[in-house]
């Protein structure tokens, strides 16, 4: 049986975009608001839910474990680097959570 949870946040970006894959630094911790079981696989879900800035915010997220996830606004970024500046004005950012299983 799947279990889901949903929300949402305001995020923005003060930052260039992030290129080095598993740098983290400049994400923002989402904890959920009841913890998966425990050895649950837990996918997550975003879409931006508002058009404030200029440039198209992409959305990364890292480390989703039963507990949260680590997200953050990602301006889009190409083969040859970076398209945008990276910062961007606070978007919000809607979240689906749920447990999948095998």
């Amino acid at each position: 049986m799947s279990m889901t949870q949903s929300g949402r946040l305001d995020l923005s970006s003060n930052n260039a975009s992030e290129i080095t894959g598993g740098d983290t630094s400049t994400f923002t911790q989402v904890v959920f608001p009841t913890p998966f079981p425990a050895n649950s696989q837990v996918i997550v879900l975003t879409q931006v839910q508002t058009f404030r800035g200029p440039d198209t915010p992409g959305v990364r997220i890292h480390d989703v474990n039963v507990n949260g996830f680590k997200i953050r606004l990602n301006e889009l970024v190409g083969s040859g680097g970076a398209l945008a500046d990276g910062r961007h004005t606070a978007e919000t950012i809607g979240w689906i959570a749920t447990t999948v299983s095998g």
